[in-house]
């Protein structure tokens, strides 16, 4: 209801596009399409389920023996285009429903690829893809998939993961090459002071506002004076035979969500909540909470504890509004680059924080219901809706255009906490502007550019690049071009035509190179910024490249599982290779910690990029290791940078 009209669908509403004739694939857990909010987006033929292998796509119900029930496809398909309770970016596009993730929400590469090629043979102008792994590489299969489906005309959109903040944090399909990966943002909010009172002389200073479902809620916590409650940890049984009608649920941090503690506060009549740490520090704000919700440290909340030990149980607050955040990436939000191709990713960002949408409550008394989810899969669809609109306004474009206009328009974020323009690996080429897009008079594709690596330890390297400057108007343009490397530094010199006139309707490519002296940087990354302009508009495309071995994780990820009756294959992902990998078992300590070592199953050298997998017998020091959970630990060199990492695996 907030984030559509954040990016300007209203206004492309307004304009006449809805998303009318433009059919959007959600490939996903599957789709309630008898939500009434979603019914007129379907047709006869709903899509595929690829987990049962029917015509019948529709979300995991409860009771499957294979895990628990979902919502997330349904979720995201409203808001690509819902038209009820809640609507869509694209209220009037078709929708096709491919469930590729079964109960629980977990699915295989397998599937999701058939997803993606069943969408393309299904006619779909449009896929959403809400979903990924944490392996940082363009040629896992479901990202190839993904550039094939961009080669066949379909827009693919994608989440960039929830692994955030740190740098190298992108997961596949989000590494793909040519599909829009999208960035979760959280839409301008107000900040607010709280102060908290119980008894004269005992102070809280770490009080906080940590969340609220609306602000209204939140101050109307100041009219009165409130009896609080201790409900332990705020689990459901914590609330049973206490009465909260009316009252302040006080809560101790651990276990489950904070969400779901507000949530149980809420449907126990409790007005408010104040969650306190139960270690050192503050703990994070949490957008969207049930009921409003402050937050105080463990020394705080134990102080709390003693007044009500002492029989002062009531609080009072102070709540006053102290400023406004402009639209911010969210912390979660996975960042690029992507190893081996070293581009930026995210593309784009899109509001994913608080999304109220569509889901089937699995309550038959009930059965349609919404909720408010966070994460790069409710950014995705706005960006999968916006390019509905885009291409209802623009039949005769390809997904090149598609994704250049919601790339060239798209808006930058300031970070609030250093008062700069977000990196283009946290943020992309910025927040997306529906209607910005559609007007589009000039497009520059590709929307950003890597010049890559330059290694040579003195002297200076070459690279070369280009990029397209299509000229939609009907009259001539004069462009200009201008790049700056944050920072200006000494050492980067980038050659490319002064002015260029592209005529109305043509398309022309610009050559351009930079020259790096090595000898005169720091090794590292440096991000730089293209500037076209037409005298009126400029158009800021995001570039970067690196000097030096990139810093990215040597190895992302374990394979381990069983083979055959006998056999267990092990393998890592490992985005650079490796001159050197070993692979440590140990035993799994007390709170799934690193035990006691055990030995090295495998050593292997020379081992060529993405994946390395062996055989292993489960023979350990000459007997078989027991079944059991187990930690196992991969050891990469690679490029004169060592990492060990361990996981958690199942040996049965």
């Amino acid at each position: 209801m907030d984030s559509a009209p954040f990016i300007g669908s209203d206004l492309a509403w307004d304009a006449g596009f809805t998303g009318e004739g433009i059919t959007v694939a959600v490939i996903d857990t599957g789709t309630d399409y008898t939500h009434p909010d979603l019914a007129h987006a379907f047709g006869d033929y709903k899509g595929y389920d690829f987990v049962d292998n029917n015509e019948d796509p529709q979300e995991t119900p409860p009771g499957d023996p294979r895990g628990g029930s979902t919502n997330h496809g349904t979720h995201v398909a409203g808001t690509v285009a819902a038209d009820g309770a809640i609507k869509g970016v694209a209220p009037d596009a078709t929708l096709l429903a491919y469930r590729v993730l079964g109960p629980g929400g977990s699915g295989s590469t397998e599937n999701v690829v058939a997803g993606i090629e069943r969408a393309v043979q299904d006619g779909a102008d449009i896929m959403n893809l809400s979903l990924g792994n944490t392996i940082n590489s363009p040629d896992w299969a479901t990202s190839i998939a993904l550039d094939w489906a961009m080669a066949e005309g379909v827009v693919a959109v994608t989440s960039n993961g929830n692994s955030g903040p740190n740098n190298w944090t992108v997961g596949s399909p989000g590494t793909s090459r040519e599909a829009i990966s999208v960035g979760a943002t959280r839409l301008p909010y107000n900040v607010f002071t709280s102060e908290i009172t119980t008894s004269e002389g005992v102070e809280y200073p770490s009080a906080k506002v940590m969340g609220f479902p609306n602000e209204d809620e939140l101050l109307a916590l100041n009219e009165g004076e409130y009896e609080f409650v201790d409900v332990g940890l705020g689990a459901v049984s914590n609330f049973e035979g206490k009465d909260l009608e009316g009252k302040i649920a006080l809560i101790a941090r651990g276990e489950f969500a904070f969400v779901d503690k507000a949530t149980n506060a809420k449907n126990a009549g409790a007005v408010g909540a104040i969650i306190y740490n139960n270690v050192a520090g503050e703990h994070p704000d949490v957008p969207g909470m049930a009921v409003p919700t402050i937050k105080t440290t463990l020394e705080d909340g134990q102080n709390l504890l003693a007044e009500l030990e002492a029989g002062n149980n009531t609080v009072s607050f102070d709540i006053e509004f102290a400023y406004e955040v402009g639209e911010t990436v969210a912390d979660f939000s996975s960042r690029g680059p992507v190893t081996g191709t070293w581009m930026v990713k995210p593309d784009v960002s899109a509001p994913g924080v608080n999304i109220t949408s569509t889901i089937p409550t699995h309550n038959p008394e009930n059965p349609y219901g919404y909720a408010a989810l966070q994460g790069t899969s409710m950014a995705a669809p706005h960006v999968a809706g916006a390019a509905a609109l885009v291409l209802e306004a623009n039949p005769s474009w390809g997904v090149e255009d598609v994704k250049a206009a919601l790339m060239n328009t798209a808006e930058d974020m300031i970070n609030p906490a250093t008062e700069k323009v977000y990196p283009h690996n946290t943020q992309g080429a910025g927040s997306i502007r529906v209607l910005d897009a559609i007007k589009a008079e000039t497009l520059v594709t590709s929307g950003s550019h890597s010049f890559g690596k330059f290694v040579k330890d003195t002297g200076r390297q070459v690279e070369e690049q280009s990029f397209t400057i299509k000229n939609l108007s009907g009259e001539r343009k004069r462009y200009s071009f201008d790049v700056e490397f944050t920072g200006n530094p000494d050492g980067i010199r980038v050659n490319t035509s002064n002015n260029l006139n592209v005529h109305g309707g043509k398309t022309q490519q610009v050559q351009f190179n930079v020259q790096v002296n090595t000898a005169k940087l720091e090794p590292g990354y440096y991000e730089g910024t293209i500037k076209v302009s037409d005298g009126s508009v400029i158009i800021d495309v995001p570039t970067i490249l690196f000097v030096g071995e990139p810093d990215y994780p040597r190895v992302t990820g374990a394979l381990f599982g069983k083979e055959d009756e006998t056999n267990y294959y092990v393998g890592s992902y490992l985005p650079g290779g490796a001159e050197v990998l070993a692979y440590d078992m140990y035993l799994l300590g007390p709170g799934n910690t690193i035990g006691g070592f055990l030995g090295t199953i495998g050593e292997f050298s020379n081992v060529p990029a993405p994946v390395h997998e062996f055989t292993w017998d489960g023979d350990m020091n000459g007997t078989q290791l027991p079944n059991g959970d187990y930690v196992l630990a991969v050891y990469v060199e690679q490029a004169g940078e060592i990492e060990y990492r361990a996981y958690l695996v199942t040996k049965n």
